[in-house]
């Protein structure tokens, strides 16, 4: 009767766990959409020329960085899709918002500037722990975009 109840514990923080989760990726996918809304008058540009009739008081380097860590139930679900094989879907929307996130906190850098602009930009992404011990996160990633903020005169 009592691994019952042990199971039964389980199962119900398991559920909460993984409906909390959800929860929380889908508001942090609301607000990286108002956010992004909010500065859509910064182009991003990965060419690294600017447009002839730009007039350009100054390039300043911005730079957007986010470090995201997966979570017991991407790790859970990464972990079974491989034994099948085929796409990690958990792992696709991690990424995604960690690149979305990245280029967000450029644009605010950019915009605190007053740029209206950000050429040559570039993403990276690099891993930044893998735990084997079972303990901690498996998988963190940090996600780095950086680009060329382009301040107009002030006429323009």
């Amino acid at each position: 009767m009592e691994g019952i109840a042990q199971i039964g514990i389980f199962a119900v923080l398991l559920a909460l766990g993984w409906f909390v989760g959800r929860a929380n990726e889908r508001r942090h996918l609301h607000e990286l959409a108002e956010h992004e809304a909010r500065l859509r008058d910064i182009v991003v540009v990965a060419g690294r020329h600017t447009p002839d009739q730009a007039r350009i008081q100054s390039g300043v380097l911005v730079v957007g960085s986010v470090v995201i860590a997966e979570d017991y139930f991407k790790r859970l679900a990464a972990g079974l899709r491989s034994l099948l094989g085929g796409r990690l879907r958990a792992y696709e929307t991690l990424l995604e918002r960690g690149r979305r996130e990245a280029i967000v906190r450029m644009k605010d850098e950019a915009h605190g500037l007053g740029a209206t602009m950000i050429v040559n930009v570039r993403l990276e992404t690099s891993s930044l722990a893998e735990d084997r011990t079972g303990r901690g996160p498996m998988f963190s990633a940090e996600f780095l975009a950086y680009g060329t903020a382009l301040v107009p005169h002030r006429s323009q």
